[in-house]
């Protein structure tokens, strides 16, 4: 019989990364939704019922529209400016334009401190 003096463990790496790749991945799906936890009450109210969704559009040809009225940025700027930080927005943007408009459409929303946005997508079949 031959004689080892050393042994090969690269396929034996191998292996093992493999297998933590496999448990990486799957632990973050195990893990998601597994807390059980009691939310504590309030007595406070809940969201104010008499705050108006405002929706913010971006068509293929990056036309900017606020609640279905065309505006340019600044346009949108004056009137976004005069909305509560708590007012809800909702972001319906074409897949094809270009992600500038998107960044500016953001961006502007930072800076305006209007923080509770939504982006509307549709979900895959």
């Amino acid at each position: 019989m031959k004689k080892f003096d050393t042994i090969n463990v690269i396929p034996f790496i191998d292996i093992m990364l493999v297998l933590l790749a496999i448990v990486l991945t799957t632990a973050t799906f195990v893990n998601n939704g597994q807390l059980d936890i009691d939310l504590p009450s309030s007595s406070a109210d809940g969201p104010s019922e008499n705050i108006e969704q405002v929706e913010i559009a971006i068509t293929r040809d990056g036309v900017l529209y606020v609640n279905g009225i065309e505006n340019s940025i600044d346009k949108a700027q004056l009137q976004l400016q005069l909305l509560a930080p708590e007012t809800p927005i909702l972001l319906l943007i074409d897949e094809t334009v270009e992600f500038k408009n998107f960044v500016e459409v953001i961006d502007l929303l930072k800076r305006l401190s209007l923080d509770k946005v939504s982006v509307l997508t549709r979900k895959n079949s």
